[in-house]
C-alpha cells in the first residue's frame, strides 16, 4: 500500500476520537522447528502508519482487552496465560499459574471496577482486583471449553459466552450461568451491538448466525446466512447502524447494511475466501479492516466493497480489536 494512503487511513478526522488497530499475530508460515519466530503477539498499527511490535515476540496471542478506567492497561489471552500489559501493551506480566494455559479470549467488565474474565480450554476465570488474583467462575457450564466472552456493556456483572456447547450468561458476576440458546452447536463468537445494548450477535460453526434481541435471553436464527460455514467473527460498524461486517472462513467477508435483512460478499481484492477476524473503524465510518489466513491485513475504505493490502504479510492474524490511543 502506497505510504500516502497509509498514513491517510491512520489519521482520524479533526475533533474525533483516537484510536488504534492492534492485532494478535501469528507468524509461523513456512516456519520449522528450531528457527528463529519472525513478529507475532500484539502488533499495533501506529498514527504513522507503521506496524509496532508491543512487548515480547509470543507464538500464541488470541485475544485482547483494555481496562476502560485506564485505557494503557491491556489484558492478553495467551497460550501460556493471562498477560496484564501495561504502558499501551509495552510491559507484561502473566498473572496466572503454571496450571492455566491454551486461553481463548479475555474480557474487561466497563462496569465493575477490576472485574476480567478469561476462557480457556478448561473453564471460565475471573479476577476482581485487575488480573492479580484469579479463581474458578464457570458453575452451571458443563462442557468447559468456551472460545468467545463478552460483557455487557451496559449492566455490570453480566457476560456472555459462546462455547462448545452453546451460548452461555452470567448475570451475577460469574458466580452462576446458564445455557440460554444453541443447545448442541459450537458458538466461535459472541459480540453486542454498540447501538442496542440489547442486541446480540453469535457466531457459531456450521450453524450459521443467530441473533437475540432481549439481551441474551433468548436466540434465534439470523436467516440463513453462512449456513454450513465457521463463521470467526463479527462487527458492527459503531458509526452506521445496521452495518455489519462477517469474517469466516470460505466466506472472505459478508456485509449487510440493513441490520441483517439482506447480506452481501465483499472480497474485490482479497486474494482468498478465507478470513479470522474483521474490525471497522470507530473513528471513520466504513474503513473496514479484515485478515486473511496467511496472507496479510487487508483494509478497505468503502465497508468491504474494495480492498487493498496494509500489511503483516503471511501472518495469521486471529483477532482485530481497535482500542483508544494513549498519549506517552
Amino acid at each position: 500500500m502506497p505510504w500516502i494512503l497509509l498514513l491517510l487511513l491512520a489519521f482520524p478526522a479533526a475533533g474525533q476520537p483516537s484510536y488504534s488497530l492492534h492485532t494478535c499475530v501469528v507468524n509461523a508460515k513456512n516456519w520449522v522447528v528450531g528457527a528463529k519466530l519472525a513478529g507475532s503477539g500484539l502488533v499495533r498499527l501506529d498514527p504513522a502508519g507503521e506496524w509496532e511490535q508491543l512487548g515480547f515476540v509470543h507464538p500464541m496471542i488470541l485475544a485482547a482487552d483494555y481496562d476502560r478506567r485506564d485505557p494503557s492497561v491491556l489484558y492478553l489471552a495467551g497460550g501460556n496465560g493471562l498477560i496484564r500489559a501495561t504502558d499501551g501493551g509495552r510491559k507484561w506480566r502473566i498473572t496466572t499459574g503454571w496450571d492455566v494455559t491454551e486461553l481463548r479470549d479475555v474480557t474487561v467488565d466497563p462496569n465493575t471496577p477490576g472485574a476480567v474474565y478469561f476462557s480457556h480450554t478448561a473453564g471460565i476465570h475471573k479476577s476482581s482486583d485487575g488480573g492479580d488474583t484469579w479463581k474458578p467462575a464457570d458453575s452451571g457450564i458443563k462442557e468447559k471449553y468456551c472460545e468467545s466472552l463478552q460483557a455487557d456493556r451496559a449492566r455490570a456483572g453480566r457476560v456472555m459466552a459462546g462455547c462448545v456447547n452453546g451460548i452461555h450468561l452470567t448475570e451475577d458476576g460469574g458466580a452462576t450461568w446458564r445455557r440460554t440458546g444453541a443447545e448442541g452447536i459450537q458458538v466461535r463468537r459472541v459480540v453486542q451491538s454498540p447501538h442496542q445494548p440489547n442486541e446480540w450477535l453469535a457466531g457459531t460453526q456450521l450453524a450459521g448466525l443467530l441473533r437475540s434481541t432481549d439481551g441474551g435471553l433468548t436466540w434465534e436464527a439470523a436467516g440463513d446466512v453462512s449456513v454450513e460455514r465457521n463463521l470467526y467473527d463479527i462487527a458492527y460498524d459503531p458509526t452506521t447502524p445496521g452495518r455489519i461486517a462477517l469474517a469466516g472462513w470460505s466466506i472472505g467477508v459478508m456485509v449487510t447494511e440493513d441490520g441483517g435483512k439482506t447480506w452481501e460478499r465483499r472480497g474485490v481484492g482479497l486474494p482468498r475466501w478465507d478470513t479470522w477476524s474483521v474490525a471497522f473503524d470507530p473513528s471513520r465510518p466504513g474503513r473496514l479492516y479484515a485478515s486473511v489466513h496467511e496472507e496479510a491485513i487487508y483494509v478497505s475504505p468503502d465497508a468491504g466493497k474494495n480492498w487493498t493490502k496494509a500489511g503483516l504479510d503471511g501472518s495469521f492474524i486471529y483477532r482485530l480489536r481497535f482500542f483508544p490511543e494513549v498519549a506517552r
